[in-house]
């Protein structure tokens, strides 16, 4: 058996004891300790989480992890833990739930298990270095302790040496790993390891602090619940805990002082629960629990556990018993539990609101007394509570039953003399009793009114004066415990008084200063007494009462204070009636005025309000103030009770200058001194113009771009942007705005704007946009046919495109230069125009592009024709396409005369895409299976009215004997049964006019 020591008889030769340490005698392997006392205090604090690392040691290489565990209260059980990480600033960076945490960073960690306080902390290093020293932290006595050198992956370190405390220790020449096999204190150091990287230098580990720590063994019971709250049916949880004990822990469970084994279990922990699922009063007693490892044994402190019973719900009672009682009695209220352990907290309420609070240790019941008064009307319960949750009794009423108290009568309107004819009201109030209560009003004693009031304390009647109804009222009021009197109130008829007249000796509104002033206030009507109030510009004077006559008054000597006006009061208690006011003014000559500018900022600004204040120190009022801009009036002021005046100005450009004031009241005008005032000006918003050498601007153009703000004080910054982007930057110090030049490129097109900047604001001009024309490249003129060669009936395409030119684009096609049609591009490409081939149609053919900025030729391109036109008249044919191709040349020539226009300053195009040839159908015209063309015949009408912009405002064909002609083209006339072939070929009638083509300049078929 192992030996049993008690740490009370241990001396210095069995065992040595110091603060947390234990150690064995000399020649003993292994012993028994009871600790008692000196363990007692540290097993009443709660146990702190511990953190262990897998693997064990604190330094590691950048790259990889370590685990950390949390262990609590329940040493190795699966459990939450929340962990801490500081980063090396201090600052806690995140928190996570969970037993384990595995991580790869530097810092400190700390962690708290569910059951257990905060840890200590532990702190890790993450290392870049070659060659590192790794320690399992902490260490205790008896410990055995591996101390491991290792080199950075890839890099080779020979000759590894440990050092503690900078000596030398070790050689590690077959192994990196040294051993300290039973841990003491003479092992505490500082340790570190170095070597030879191959091919370079020496390296040296990082330094390692071990202390080897004593161990404090700690075994003690916690409970859940608390001891001092354990009742009969809950579930008991005892945990043993055992701290400081190293292998395998048998933990046994003892009842009583005679150490009965309740229980005994064996588990590979440090930890262990005993359960009572329901307890009852037969588990009550002493607990405690023994830890044993084979060499050691610890005994908890026992603890006590008794076990409580609930409170029933407890009974109010009243004594004595009634639900009604007197104001004054005394009542008894008593609260009592039939079962319940003790002690027990009794609570008394009233309406919901505690009224007093007694606990018991040895009586189921708690009572107390108190007097009643009318406040302790309403419901009574009461509550018992051991613990376990308070229990509530019945609610029981108590009715108070009190007596009236003496009446106040009242009467409204309020006072004793009323006037003749007025409504009054008398009102009779108990302010205590218990309703219903019943009201008598009597006048002179004789009885007058009778009112029960069920609801509240008051009663009240109304009736109209009249000289009868003076006299003495009093009331009564009685609950049925006797009546109450009211004292006495007297009510008389009263005259009101009349307006009153106020009237000065001596007479006029101005009197000079130091004359003896008397103010005299008469009312012709109104019962006496009379109060008399003499008031000057609303303060009162001076009072008077008047009680054998109705007239007051009262003298004083004028000083420059008395000028204002002034006015009396009479009064008899029916109101103050009011007279007219009187002025009296003391005339004193103004001073020369001060004028001060008050403006919102030091420099003033176009828009800021400027308040010009202008102020004589004395003279008579009214005063009146002038203010010049100058010598130019701009304003005016009266000051009808002194003082100064005001004048506001929002402040424009024009208003810098010198200004100045004048006072006068009559007797002489004063003028100030003057004071200057300069106004700055913010730039407007700039206008930003083009100065072209024509109204189209062309590629090769200088285009002068100028900005211009109307309005602000320089200096003046102005820029120049093309599409947002600055393209000049310009300063001036005077007005005119700022230019600068571009010579343009296609590049130049898009939207220009400028700014304006001073000191005090910067302004954007509006967009104005640039369109850069280019002129017409040579065009290319081709033939499309529809086989070759070409055979009188075919229609040929005739297509003409210039590579480049601002469109519109106006086409022109010629055969041996006799012009047979033109077409317009009004978005640039080319154009076609058809032909239905005679004959005559074989030879030349060019075209020409024009966009307003030069003409351009085509190349020469023949085209020869073959064959006959079989069933056509070929003679009348060549006049019906001789008439077209005439009615084709005059339109366009109106169209050359528009470009022509576009070339002088002012002449300018716009789109018609509702009239504009290229919406017609491209294939437009075309001459083709046309057998009754020998029966048209052209006629025009209105060719170029006088006065008008129509060169040619219809063409039709006349259709002879009973052929028809084949139906037009669709897209180019409405219906099918018209016969117009051109409709209003406009030209414009003015230079800044735009032709307009309505159809396409080809004929119909």
């Amino acid at each position: 058996m192992p030996k049993l020591l008690s740490v009370d008889n241990l001396t210095s030769g069995d065992v040595k004891v110091s603060p947390g340490l234990l150690t064995l005698p000399k020649g003993q392997d292994s012993f028994m300790v009871t600790l008692r006392t000196s363990l007692e205090e540290v097993a009443t604090t709660a146990p702190k989480s511990v953190v262990s690392l897998h693997a064990p040691w604190t330094v590691a290489f950048q790259g990889e992890t370590v685990k950390l565990i949390c262990n609590g209260l329940r040493f190795n059980s699966a459990q939450k833990a929340t962990w801490y990480y500081w980063y090396h600033e201090g600052k806690m960076s995140s928190k996570t739930l969970s037993n384990t945490h595995v991580v790869h960073d530097s810092g400190e960690y700390r962690c708290q298990a569910s059951d257990s306080l905060l840890s200590n902390s532990v702190r890790l290093l993450f290392s870049t270095a070659n060659l590192i020293l790794q320690a399992p932290l902490p260490v205790f006595e008896a410990d055995s302790v591996v101390l491991r050198c290792r080199a950075k992956a890839g890099v080779a370190v020979n000759n590894m040496t440990l050092y503690k405390n900078d000596r030398f220790l070790a050689s590690l020449h077959k192994t990196s790993d040294f051993h300290i096999h039973q841990a003491d204190m003479k092992d505490s150091g500082k340790y570190r390891c170095s070597g030879f990287k191959e091919k370079c230098c020496s390296v040296t580990s990082n330094t390692v602090n071990i202390q080897v720590q004593g161990v404090v063994a700690n075994v003690q019971i916690h409970t859940r619940p608390a001891l001092e709250l354990v009742f009969e049916g809950q579930e008991l949880v005892l945990t043993c805990s055992v701290v400081g004990v190293p292998g395998t822990v048998r933990i046994s469970w003892y009842k009583g002082s005679n150490k009965q084994r309740m229980k005994t279990k064996i588990q590979n922990s440090l930890n262990a629960e005993f359960k009572i699922s329901m307890v009852k009063n037969s588990d009550a007693g002493e607990y405690n629990c023994e830890a044993s490892n084979g060499h050691l044994i610890l005994q908890s402190k026992p603890v006590t556990i008794n076990v409580k019973v609930p409170v029933s719900h407890p009974l109010l009672t009243l004594s004595p018993p009634r639900d009604r009682a007197f104001e004054g009695d005394v009542v008894r209220l008593q609260c009592e539990a039939q079962r319940g352990s003790f002690p027990i907290q009794y609570e008394f309420f009233h309406e919901g609101v505690i009224i007093k609070k007694i606990e018991t240790t040895s009586w189921r019941e708690s009572s107390f007394r108190f007097t009643l008064t009318a406040e302790h009307s309403g419901n009574y319960y009461c509550t018992a509570d051991n613990g376990r949750g308070a229990k509530q009794s019945r609610a029981v009423h108590l009715s108070i039953t009190i007596p009236v108290s003496h009446p106040v009568l009242t009467l409204s309107p309020p006072g004793n003399r009323v006037l003749e004819g007025e409504m009054v009201t008398l009102q009779c109030e108990a302010q205590r009793g218990s309703l219903p209560i019943q009201y008598e009003f009597f006048r002179e004693g004789v009885f007058i009114k009778k009112i029960d009031a069920t609801l509240r304390r008051t009663s009240s009647f109304r009736f109209t004066l009249t000289t009868e109804n003076s006299g003495n009222y009093h009331c009564t009021a009685d609950n049925g415990r006797g009546a109450q009197h009211s004292t006495t109130v007297h009510l008389s008829t009263t005259i009101p008084v009349s307006h009153p007249v106020l009237t000065l000796s001596p007479p006029g509104d101005r009197v000079p200063e130091g004359e003896v002033m008397t103010l005299n206030c008469e009312s012709q009507r109104g019962s006496l007494p009379i109060q008399y109030q003499f008031f000057r510009e609303g303060v009162i004077l001076k009072k008077i009462e008047a009680t054998s006559r109705r007239t007051s008054s009262f003298s004083f000597s004028l000083t420059t204070e008395h000028s204002g006006n002034y006015y009396c009061t009479a009064d008899n208690g029916q109101g103050a009636q009011r007279s007219t006011s009187v002025h009296l003014s003391i005339t004193i000559p103004v001073s020369r005025p001060v004028l001060t500018l008050r403006a919102p900022r030091a420099q003033t600004v176009v828009g800021d309000i400027v308040e010009l204040h202008c102020e004589a120190q004395r003279g008579s009022p009214p005063i009146l103030y002038q203010f010049y801009h100058e010598d130019v009036t701009v304003g005016n002021s009266s000051a009808p009770s002194g003082g100064g005046s005001s004048f506001k100005l929002s402040l424009t450009e024009e208003h810098s200058g010198n200004y100045a004031c004048e006072a006068n009241n009559g007797l002489g005008a004063q003028r100030s001194d003057t004071v200057s005032l300069s106004v700055t000006v913010p730039v407007s918003r700039p206008v930003l113009t083009f100065r072209a050498p024509r109204a189209q601007a062309v590629v090769g153009d200088v285009v002068e771009l100028h900005c211009e703000t109307q309005r602000g004080s320089p200096p003046i910054l102005y820029r120049f942007y093309h599409e947002d982007v600055i393209l000049w930057i310009s300063s001036t110090h005077s007005v005119g705005g700022a230019s600068f030049n571009l010579s343009l490129t296609r590049e130049h097109s898009g939207n220009y704007s400028c700014e304006a900047i001073n000191d005090l604001e910067a302004q954007k001009s509006k967009m104005v946009t640039l369109n850069v024309l280019v002129p017409v490249s040579r065009p290319v003129l081709t033939l499309r046919a529809p086989g070759a060669p070409a055979v009188v009936g075919d229609v040929v395409e005739l297509h003409c495109e210039a590579q480049r030119g601002s469109p519109p684009i106006l086409y022109q096609f010629y055969h041996e230069n006799v012009t047979v049609g033109s077409s317009s591009a009004p978005s640039g490409g080319g154009a076609s125009f058809n032909l239905s081939l005679t004959a005559e149609h074989s030879g030349n053919y060019s075209c020409e592009a024009d966009n307003g900025l030069g003409a351009q030729r085509s190349e020469v391109v023949t085209l020869s024709i073959t064959g006959a036109t079989g069933s056509r008249s070929a003679p009348v044919a060549t006049g019906v396409t001789g008439g077209l191709l005439s009615v084709m040349g005059l339109a366009a020539v109106a169209l050359l005369f528009y470009y022509r226009l576009l070339r002088k300053p002012g002449g300018r195009l716009t789109s018609d895409s509702s009239r504009n040839p290229s919406n017609s159908d491209p294939q437009e015209p075309t001459y083709h299976n046309v057998p009754a063309w020998i029966e048209l015949q052209p006629v025009y009408s209105n060719v170029n009215p006088e006065g008008g912009d129509v060169v040619y405002s219809e063409v039709r064909s006349i259709q002879e004997g009973k052929k028809h002609a084949v139906a037009s083209t669709p897209g180019l006339l409405k219906n099918s049964d018209s016969s117009v072939i051109y409709s209003q070929v406009k030209v414009a009638a003015t230079p800044a006019s735009r032709p307009q083509l309505s159809a396409s300049s080809a004929p119909h078929r």
